[in-house]
Order: C-alpha cells, then sequence, then structure tokens
C-alpha cells in the first residue's frame, strides 16, 4: 500500500504540466525600437484605428463578427491574439442586434470565425460564415437579414485570431531566406518525416506568410481582407459588400478609403502600419530550466519547423532593415494529419496542412491550435500527433523524453 502510495506521488510530481499563462507585464504591444518620429506618430495614429469600434454608418456589416480589431487581437496587448472574455458575446446583442448565439461561442472561449467547409452540393466552400447581421441594431433600421445556419456541425471548421506582434519583420523576411531554411537540413527533415512547403501567390509565385494557411502575402492585404471579412468594411482593395440584401447595404462602397482633401489614407493603411511598426514579444528572463528546455527543444526536432530565428532583407525601413525575427516558425505549410485537418484549402495549402505556428509570445497566451480547442500547452503539442502527421516522430521524441526533461521544454515554451 505504501509503495502504491509512493508511486502515485512521484508520478504526480515529475509529470509534465502546462506553467499557465506567464504573468507579469504584457511585454508586447510596443513600437519597434529605432522607428523616426513620422514613423512612431503613424503606428500611434495606427493603434487608434485598430482600437476602434466601427457603426453600420462607418461600414459594419451587414454581416460581421466584430467591430473592432483589437476586439480578437487583444492578449496579452493590443495587437495580440484572443483575450480571456470574448467580446463576441455581448456582440451578439449591442446597439439591439437580433442574433442569436451560436453554441461554439462562448463568454470563456475563444474568439472565433466559422467556414463552412462543403456547400449542399458537396463542393468545397471554405470562406468565411460572419457569425452576426446587423438586423435589429439601432443604426441599421430595415435590415432583415437572418444569421447563417450553424446546426450542422461536421461541416464547421473554426479559427482563431493570430497575434500580429512582430508583422513587419515577418513580412521583411526574403523569399528566398524562407525557401531556403525549408530547402535546408533535409537528410534529417527526411528522415523524421518532415517535408514542409511554401505557400504562394497565384499570380507572381511569391510566398505568402500571414494567416494559419499562410494565405496572406502582406499585412496590406491582411488588413484589407480582414476589414471586409471580419467586419463587413468594404475597402479599396475588397471593394463588395459580401452581402448586398435590399435595406442592410446602406453605405456608398467603398466605404473605407483614402481621402484626397485630407490626404487621409484609410484605416486599412493605417492598421498596416501599426502591425508593421509592432515590435515582437519580449521573452522572460532565461532559467536553468528554460536554457535546458531550449536545448532540448534542439535537440527532439521541434525546431526544424519552428526555425528559432530569420533575418529580414534590407528595408526601406531603418528599423526593420537587417533585423533578427526570433519568431520560432520556418512560415511554411506542413501537413498536420488527420486529427488537426480542418478540410479548408487555401491557395497551395490543402485540407491538412497549416503554416508552423510562430511561438514568440506563447507564453502569454491563452488558446491554442488553429480552432482553440485547448487551453493546456501539453494537449496542444500532443494534437501534434496523429495520421499522417509530419510531426509524429518529433512528439514521439519528446514524449520518451524523461518528465523532468518534457517539463523544462514546457517551461522554455511559457517563457517565450
Amino acid at each position: 500500500m505504501r509503495m502504491g502510495m509512493l508511486a502515485a506521488t512521484v508520478v504526480c510530481v515529475f509529470a509534465q504540466v502546462d506553467p499557465g499563462v506567464r504573468g507579469g507585464p504584457a511585454g508586447a504591444g510596443g513600437p519597434l525600437p529605432g522607428l523616426t518620429t513620422a514613423e512612431l506618430a503613424a503606428f500611434n495614429r495606427g493603434k487608434l484605428a485598430f482600437e476602434e469600434a466601427d457603426g453600420v454608418d462607418e461600414g459594419l456589416g451587414p454581416r460581421f463578427n466584430l467591430d473592432q480589431c483589437s476586439g480578437c487581437h487583444m492578449q496579452p496587448a493590443v495587437g495580440g491574439t484572443s483575450p480571456a472574455v470574448n467580446p463576441q458575446v455581448a456582440m451578439a446583442t449591442k446597439n439591439g442586434a437580433l442574433n442569436v448565439l451560436p453554441p461554439f461561442i462562448s463568454l470563456s472561449g475563444p474568439v472565433r470565425e466559422v467556414r463552412f467547409k462543403f456547400r449542399p452540393d458537396g463542393s468545397r466552400d471554405g470562406g468565411v460564415a460572419d457569425l452576426f447581421t446587423i438586423r435589429g441594431r439601432s443604426d441599421a433600421p430595415g435590415c432583415n437579414l437572418a444569421q447563417p445556419d450553424f446546426s450542422h456541425a461536421a461541416n464547421l471548421a473554426f479559427r482563431i485570431p493570430t497575434p500580429a506582434f512582430g508583422g513587419g519583420l515577418i513580412e521583411s523576411i526574403p523569399d528566398w531566406a524562407i525557401r531556403a531554411n525549408v530547402a535546408s537540413n533535409a537528410l534529417l527533415k527526411g528522415a523524421l518525416g518532415i517535408r514542409g512547403r511554401v505557400n504562394t501567390s497565384g499570380n507572381d509565385g511569391t510566398v505568402t506568410r500571414f494567416g494559419w494557411k499562410a494565405q496572406n502575402k502582406s499585412l496590406l492585404l491582411f488588413s484589407a481582407e480582414a476589414y471586409n471579412v471580419e467586419q463587413g468594411v468594404t475597402n479599396e482593395i475588397f471593394q463588395t459588400e459580401r452581402d448586398e440584401t435590399p435595406g442592410c447595404a446602406v453605405n456608398g462602397t467603398p466605404e473605407d478609403h483614402a481621402d484626397f482633401v485630407t490626404g487621409d489614407p484609410g484605416d486599412v493603411f493605417r492598421f498596416a502600419t501599426f502591425m508593421r511598426f509592432l515590435n515582437p514579444p519580449a521573452p522572460a528572463p532565461p532559467t536553468p530550466s528554460t536554457i535546458n528546455g531550449r536545448n532540448l527543444f534542439l535537440l527532439t526536432g521541434c525546431a526544424l519547423c519552428h526555425t528559432p530565428s530569420l533575418k529580414t532583407g534590407q528595408s526601406s525601413t531603418a528599423a526593420l532593415s537587417h533585423k533578427t525575427a526570433n519568431l520560432y516558425s520556418d512560415l511554411a505549410l506542413h501537413n498536420m494529419g488527420s486529427g488537426l485537418a480542418d478540410n479548408i484549402v487555401q491557395g497551395v495549402a490543402g485540407p491538412d496542412e497549416f503554416r508552423t505556428a510562430p511561438l514568440w509570445g506563447l507564453g502569454q497566451r491563452i488558446f491554442f491550435l488553429h480552432d482553440g480547442r485547448t487551453t493546456n500547452l501539453v494537449a496542444a503539442i500532443a494534437a501534434h500527433a496523429g495520421p499522417g502527421s509530419e510531426a509524429n516522430v518529433v512528439i514521439a521524441a519528446f514524449q520518451a523524453l524523461p518528465a523532468a526533461a518534457r517539463q523544462d521544454i514546457l517551461n522554455f515554451l511559457r517563457s517565450l
């Protein structure tokens, strides 16, 4: 009996545990060092626009997920990812809106967008199906627009917001550097079952790098698409309302645009500027455990996809030129197997492929994986393994480590 109790105690002490969201200062949300006075002023204007909530007269809707960028990108600071309290719950009925909260949205759950995997005829869909409409809002009289039918759970795929910290550094990494890194260590990667490939623009073949499937090339495109898709605001890049139901599309398009009298470039430009000049998250001070964890992270093969750093190229912005981006990502696509597959195709990214998620700032994230299915880092790592996943051998190596060593890796990840 005593031996059994002792064994149980030993297992309890040495089993790896997610240290949880790191406390202390956010260490993120500020501007890059070395910005000029004019660049810093543009960053601050962009931050204000990023935090602004839009009404219908400013372009919100007719279909939307939220009314401000910072609502999605708030943890641990503006520009981050899904916060602890989901603002979509209050958004459902804001200003008298008559939306019903979908079952996959909760107050303590992640901010989510949803996509239908397939259309009724069986063909692929994959586009964002906005959660809410402006029906019933006090600033949208006369709009009678129903929400989508989200009752067929098996046909739904979810995404949570990606952090925007260090976006300008990611944007400034040359295509050749990304391609060369993916091609490096080919024999070792092949022995471990790691392949990987870049996603590319269908028009010019250049490397795309933003989003869960690396589907967007630039922060400007990322901003314009999000403004249209997430908030329903038309702009000079996405000029068409996503729903043109009479009585609901009330503004002239594009709703966000440059003002040629004042020289105001518009919100899309401001969003992109804010993200371009956002500093990467600052890691916690190293400890013996996190130093060992980093070494083990390299030895087990995790860093073959989660590349510790890449270099930016020559930039017209000095603060972005020839800098080291400690992003812990190769920005490439990898097959993550049937367990994580979402059946969404974007660019060359297939139904089971995802961009290697940058890990900088992971220590202060609450929700993990593309759909926010877990808040537990141990569960998120385990989910990388499954039928068809390129990560199977590496995850097996991680699981084979002594529990104390696995704990050091977890401590290291939570220090980022």
